[in-house]
């Protein structure tokens, strides 16, 4: 049956829903307007509409040339470059789109902000990206996404639905703010905990350390031991068949740790070959091509791991761990890792050029104070990061229980 599996109440005996094509319940909107109604606030790009149907942010410019598609208050705006990037966005004002921004109106049998929760929709954007051409920069088909079936019920509940969406939303919404408001504040905090380039005192300090005298700049590699890590031998591929012998990428890597979900494992018989590049648990590393500049630690349950060639351990002799991870993930370190970065074809930050990094360093005991002030905000900020992913998580489960399957429209 043409039904969705959790209904509200009021509406369980109010029948099938009604079948339809998207091009049949929409307009694809072409209407055209000049450049000179643009202004940077009302302009929409692929690169200006938000990943995972977070919303739109300010244009960064505008088209020298051209015109845009006119858009209005609750269209639905959808980039079509790279559409697994899922940036779609119901519009709350009007304005102008690029050529590669789709615009899309409801008509009357369903109403704007349902049809907002249908395209912002996972089973929507995998539909578009099985007919999506192009390698590098898949397009989605425009004509293949006006036969995109869908189901919508009476207008009433159509409302009842896109309000229990909006709701969970606007928490969503509420959570983001406050976990942005946290890094914000983790920000400016470091900013006032470690000095300013070419001082020797932060603006703010613990009231025990207030006549504890001037910090050290000490280079890293006087502090720790850089090494390299190893590429696997030729001839050879990881393999995601557990073995003892993980081995940790770039890719794993995020700022302050790794993503152990993904983590591959190098076959048993090479091991020999590369067991002197590893890495342990009191170790931090550095990224040092690819993504340059990703420095984290390395969580328990991947302690003595293989280390990949793009990235460099530092064993930490005479400072405190954590201290020096919160310092190297700072605003000021990391603009000092960038402008460290070779120039050539293939981007690298040299080995040379880490043991020279200035640290500043003072007491061990104000040092983890420092450490445990700021990790005691890193804990506040996981714990808000899971709350959002959970209301995420149970949105996209809700959604799935709110709408027919998909293989229940097309039959």
């Amino acid at each position: 049956m043409n039904v969705p599996k959790l209904r509200f109440p009021e509406f369980r005996d109010a029948g099938e829903w009604d079948r339809d094509v998207l091009g049949k319940v929409s307009v694809f909107v072409n209407e055209r307007m000049p450049l000179e109604q643009l202004s940077l606030s009302n302009y929409v790009s692929t690169v200006n509409i938000l990943p995972d149907y977070e919303g739109m942010v300010t244009a960064p410019k505008l088209p020298p040339s051209g015109s845009a598609t006119r858009f209005k208050i609750n269209d639905i705006l959808i980039s079509n470059i790279r559409p697994y990037l899922k940036k779609v966005w119901f519009a709350s004002k009007e304005g102008g789109a690029s050529n590669d921004v789709i615009v899309i109106r409801a008509k009357e049998k369903v109403g704007d902000r349902y049809l907002s929760f249908m395209l912002k929709n996972d089973v929507f954007i995998e539909y578009v990206m099985k007919g999506a051409k192009g390698v590098k920069m898949p397009r989605g088909d425009i004509f293949l996404m006006q036969e995109y079936p869908l189901a919508y019920p009476s207008k009433p509940e159509q409302q009842k639905i896109a309000d229990c969406l909006s709701s969970i939303d606007d928490l969503i919404t509420a959570q983001t703010q406050k976990l942005d408001t946290l890094k914000t504040h983790k920000k400016g905090l470091m900013q006032h905990l470690f000095p300013a380039e070419g001082e020797t005192l932060p603006k703010l300090r613990f009231p025990e350390f207030q006549d504890a005298g001037e910090w050290e700049e000490k280079h890293l590699g006087k502090i720790c031991e850089i090494k390299g890590g190893k590429r696997i031998p030729k001839g050879f591929s990881l393999t995601n068949e557990k073995t003892d012998y993980p081995y940790v990428r770039v890719s794993d890597m995020y700022m302050g740790g790794i993503d152990t979900s993904s983590v591959l494992y190098i076959p048993s018989e090479i091991e020999k070959q590369i067991r002197s590049y590893k890495i342990s648990k009191n170790d931090l590393f550095i990224t040092v091509a690819g993504t340059i500049g990703i420095v984290g630690e390395v969580p328990e349950e991947l302690d003595n791991a293989n280390l990949t060639e793009n990235a460099n351990k530092i064993i930490v002799k005479s400072i405190a761990k954590k201290y020096l991870l919160h310092y190297l993930t700072g605003e000021s370190a990391q603009q000092l890792i960038s402008s460290s970065v070779t120039n050539n074809a293939q981007p690298k930050l040299a080995l040379e050029r880490i043991r020279l990094f200035p640290i500043p360093v003072p007491s061990p005991e104000e040092q983890q104070k420092i450490a445990d002030c700021l990790s005691s905000i890193d804990d506040l900020i996981i714990a808000q990061t899971q709350k959002l992913a959970t209301l995420k998580t149970h949105k996209k489960a809700l959604m799935q229980q709110l709408f027919p399957a998909m293989e229940e429209v097309s039959s």
